[in-house]
């Protein structure tokens, strides 16, 4: 079904979503069919629903008509079971700040390839909200399964990789999408602060996806960005998923000029994060972004004002941002200082070290470096929250 360029702004009028979009709902369906006819999908059951028989499997695939309806028979069990048996527990804060009539952009610190989004949703649903679209790196996806299971679960495609022409247009379709979905289709988006997970714990927000979101705009810089309602998102993991994999990363950032991904990396990374025991979660939803945005008039030009959106963003963040006690160990350990003491017991603080250096037994590398690559991944959110 192409959309009905008639009933849509003047901004997305012009492009054509085919390629990016996720299922349409009468479209989920036949996909959901499509999906427990592949073998791939009988591997995922094993382990994302061990205890699913595969006649339930179908009598729940025969409940599907939506991407909601996959969303709530099996994703959303799913997220509960992982985070369920990988961490000690998930709160969250801040939902009355968002309105279940309305839709908003999440601009989110992303520290999890497949989590972070996936926790919003279950969050979403409970707390009576209808669940976001969500943006995937197109690098993430394949023609096959994994396309059709992220397209189903209400997920949209961004290029990473082309030409600067191929970028830059991809762009434009993107921050059409994007406007196209919180304001016609009033349909909330999940969307990554930056492109790629926060490696050294510094969330900070691309001033090029500001740009990029502003790209579609066709009123001044506050009306475009009052338009989005955008809301900052923050999650925080007691144990950083993927934590020595990122360290590992920082070490051989640190002595080549560029990293090189090796082939499955992501697949890995996803796999690992899942896997990996994450402590205690909590997620804040802060409050939209609208009156604040004539703070930024007396700019002399969008450039400085998206420098300062951003900055705004970013402050937002941090101050949501939970530390916990192995923060604040790896703050004093970095720093050989007891600042923090009071915020640990000595047992956490040798229970922190025995789980720093076992993280890294497998890591190659000198492993004074690596350990304080791995550290530095705890003690910068302290660095961070302490500038507020």
């Amino acid at each position: 079904m192409q959309i009905d360029k008639t009933k849509i702004s003047s901004f997305a009028r012009e492009f054509n979503f085919e390629s990016i979009r996720p299922y349409y709902n009468h479209e989920a369906r036949e996909a959901m069919f499509r999906l427990i006819e592949d073998p791939l999908f009988f591997k995922l059951v094993n382990y994302l629903w061990p205890k699913m028989e595969m006649q339930e499997v179908r009598e729940k695939a025969d409940k599907v008509f939506s991407n909601l309806d996959f969303q709530l028979q099996f994703m959303h069990a799913a997220i509960r079971t992982i985070v369920s048996e990988t961490s000690t527990g998930l709160t969250s804060s801040g939902f009355e700040h968002i309105d279940k009539n309305e839709s908003y952009l999440f601009v989110a610190n992303h520290r999890d390839i497949l989590l972070d989004s996936a926790i919003l949703q279950i969050l979403l649903v409970e707390n009576n909200f209808s669940t976001s679209e969500i943006t995937f790196g197109n690098n993430l996806m394949d023609n096959g399964f994994i396309t059709e299971f992220g397209k189903l679960n209400r997920m949209f495609a961004v290029l990473r990789e082309g030409t600067s022409k191929e970028l830059y247009e991809s762009s434009r379709k993107l921050s059409a999408y994007i406007r196209h979905t919180v304001v016609d289709k009033r349909t909330s988006v999940w969307i990554a602060q930056r492109n790629g997970r926060t490696k050294d714990g510094f969330d900070c927000t691309q001033t090029g996806l500001l740009k990029m979101l502003n790209i579609s705009g066709t009123g001044s810089f506050e009306k475009n960005y009052e338009q989005l309602k955008i809301v900052p998102l923050t999650i925080s993991y007691e144990y950083e998923p993927c934590d020595a994999l990122k360290a590992e990363e920082l070490y051989l950032s640190s002595l080549h000029s560029k990293y090189q991904k090796s082939q499955g990396e992501d697949l890995n990374s996803i796999i690992t994060g899942i896997k990996q025991q994450k402590g205690r979660i909590h997620l804040t939803v802060g409050k939209p972004i609208l009156n604040e945005l004539s703070l930024f008039e007396s700019c002399n030009n969008d450039n400085e004002k998206i420098k300062r959106l951003s900055g705004f963003i970013d402050k937002k963040i941090y101050n949501d941002y939970r530390l916990w006690p192995v923060n604040y160990i790896a703050a004093d350990l970095v720093d050989k200082s007891y600042k923090y003491n009071d915020k640990y017991t000595d047992q956490e603080k040798e229970d922190f070290i025995k789980y720093v250096s076992q993280s890294l037994i497998n890591i190659a590398g000198d492993k004074e470096s690596l350990t304080q690559q791995f550290l530095k991944i705890y003690s910068n959110p302290v660095s961070a929250k302490a500038l507020l």
